[in-house]
């Protein structure tokens, strides 16, 4: 479809139109016989997903009366045809829009006209039937193919479902995705992570002593499933931005039991409320971090009424260790709203929260620099806006390097950084929710790292280093990356390792001495990265040549060490038990006939 024609009807209407569209390009597998949705369904997802595999249709999940889809989106292929066109472009469009119209003008408004017809769609059209409305009946979650995905999961957990809430005095919507676990038939967890949009509004109900009315959403057209996730600033409503995305307005249908209109095409709705001051323990949950996120007390949903299509389909999603299906929902949405923060700070060129590090833990950012200390000025920014506020590490490189390479960023460091007068180390700041790395929940430390200055050495990063094993038998494995960044695997204690290593003139040359526990795969850059910026906190972890003060201000010096390895207190990282790997293993030709 042009960008200036009106939109055509959208070839996708629902989750069923998605998954028969998928079929027929062969990006979707039924899976006939009967497979049980505690961890079985997780395994044979890893091993789909590994391959690069397809969409996968469980049609007969054990105990339960309705299939499962899963791995929707675990494929750029899949994710643009979803869109109808690539994410990039998306973001492309938005941006350039605003500055057309940014001042407005005839030719501005022409040449933006494509996405003016389709904003005309963002307010939902209102309808009185909807296939999510075929059956209603009394809540009994036991009938749904819920996943275990992890054998330490405290239970079973609904993973994509879509959260729909109303700020209770503006009316203002949220659309988020956020994990519930089921507690009994009629009741699960909510978790809502600091930051997040639904918790907000549970925020201003509770102070009031309100219940929240909610609605899970299972399923619906693929633009709203992907748009729930989106990191759209908090007032920013996700049903009309999906109306923009497909040029078509969402239509929504009256609740049955709650007083706010809930989407039409969905598979299930399942319609309840949260009360205020009521919390309940929720997990342990294998999550997106590839660690168990611990077991805490959040608020709970009582379902009060369950409305569904006749012939309904369960949507699902596995997070674990990256790279998962999230990740090119993640790169998407990147794609889709990163461009949209230089608008507030038009000196960035462009941003990369990296996938292996789980997004939130390491950013990437290239800008330019047109008054002293802007990058600075910069980096604070972005860690004071939306989601950019949970980033841990921050690499500041000069607008002609691109971010979304690991290996430049390492060079640049090289090149261009030291730690006195071109680092910001904040011990205490907003963390992600599940960062376990502080030991405290939704607290932690921010390293930002200031490679954009002036060349600092003009010597060439080392090629070649003396084997670590040969000074500390507690290396068991190392690597040097680009930029003398010298990763290390180390059994026992790390500090005591890397504080050794430091000292040795063998090592002058090398800039930075990450020890990683011996579960990290040092050839392969996403495991890598996961097991590095997972697994530190920058004010606990970071050990540097020389540390001071002069007067009030913290001075740090020379080299830097980075202690990631797996500490006790941590939670365990995910694995599935041996038992399900040999279940799997036997019945692998089985599923696939």
């Amino acid at each position: 479809m042009s960008s200036h024609s009106p939109p055509r009807s959208w070839p996708f209407p629902d989750l069923q139109a998605f998954i028969l569209g998928l079929e027929s390009i062969g990006q979707l597998k039924r899976i006939t016989v009967e497979v049980d949705p505690v961890l079985e369904i997780t395994e044979i997802v890893q091993r789909v997903g590994e391959e690069g595999g397809p969409a996968l249709l469980f049609e007969r999940p054990t105990g339960s009366d309705f299939p499962l889809v899963i791995n929707l989106f675990g494929s750029e292929e899949r994710v643009r045809m979803a869109l109808g066109r690539p994410p990039a472009e998306i973001g492309m469009e938005l941006i350039q829009a605003f500055k057309r119209l940014n001042p407005p003008t005839l030719s501005g408004f022409w040449r933006s006209r494509g996405l003016l017809w389709r904003a005309m769609s963002m307010r939902p059209k209102v309808v009185n039937r909807a296939i999510d409305q075929e059956v209603i009946e009394t809540p009994d979650l036991s009938r749904l193919p819920v996943l275990q995905c992890w054998p330490d999961d405290g239970g079973r957990f609904i993973t994509f479902g879509e959260v729909l809430t109303e700020h209770p005095v503006s009316h203002v919507r949220n659309l988020g995705l956020y994990r519930l676990q089921v507690h009994d038939p009629r009741t699960t967890g909510m978790h809502w992570q600091s930051m997040k949009g639904g918790r907000a509004h549970h925020f201003e109900a509770e102070r009031s002593n309100l219940p929240l009315e909610a609605a899970v959403v299972l399923g619906g057209d693929p633009i709203l499933m992907l748009s729930a996730m989106l990191p759209l600033p908090e007032d920013i409503d996700e049903i009309a931005f999906a109306g923009l995305l497909r040029g078509a307005p969402t239509p929504m249908v009256r609740g049955r039991s709650i007083n706010m209109p809930v989407p039409a095409n969905a598979e299930f709705i399942l319609e309840g409320v949260v009360p205020p001051h009521e919390r309940r323990t929720e997990g342990p949950f294998g999550d997106h971090f590839g660690h168990y996120s611990d077991a805490a007390d959040f608020p709970i949903l009582q379902i009060r009424r369950v409305t569904r299509r006749s012939n309904p389909i369960y949507p699902a999603t596995v997070v674990g260790k990256p790279p998962q299906e999230d990740k090119f929902m993640g790169i998407a949405a990147d794609e889709m709203i990163g461009p949209l923060i230089r608008l507030v700070n038009p000196n960035i060129v462009e941003m990369c929260p990296y996938v292996g590090a789980g997004f939130h833990n390491l950013l990437g950012v290239s800008l330019r620099e047109r008054h002293p200390k802007e990058v600075i000025k910069t980096a604070l920014g972005l860690l004071g806006v939306g989601q950019l506020s949970l980033t841990k590490v921050m690499i500041l490189v000069r607008e002609d390097i691109n971010p979304r390479r690991f290996d430049l960023l390492l060079r640049e460091l090289w090149f261009r950084f030291e730690p006195e007068h071109r680092m910001l180390l904040l011990p205490i700041a907003p963390i992600d929710t599940l960062d376990f790395t502080s030991f405290k929940m939704h607290v932690g430390s921010k390293w930002v790292l200031d490679a954009t200055g002036e060349v600092l050495t003009r010597d060439e990063p080392p090629r070649s280093i003396t084997d670590p094993r040969g000074f500390d038998h507690r290396v068991r494995k190392y690597r040097l990356l680009e930029g003398g960044f010298l990763v290390i695997a180390v059994e026992g204690d790390a500090r005591e390792v890397l504080t050794g290593l430091l000292r040795r003139v063998d090592y002058k040359t090398v800039k930075f001495i990450a020890a990683v526990s011996q579960d990290v795969d040092l050839d392969d850059e996403e495991n890598l990265l996961w097991g590095i910026f997972t697994r530190f906190d920058p004010a606990l972890d970071l050990i540097f040549d020389e540390t001071g003060f002069i007067r009030s201000r913290p001075v740090y010096r020379g080299r830097i060490g980075i202690d990631a390895t797996w500490k006790e207190g941590y939670p365990k990282p995910l694995e599935m038990s041996p038992e399900i790997k040999r279940l799997v293993d036997r019945r692998w030709k089985e599923y696939w006939r």
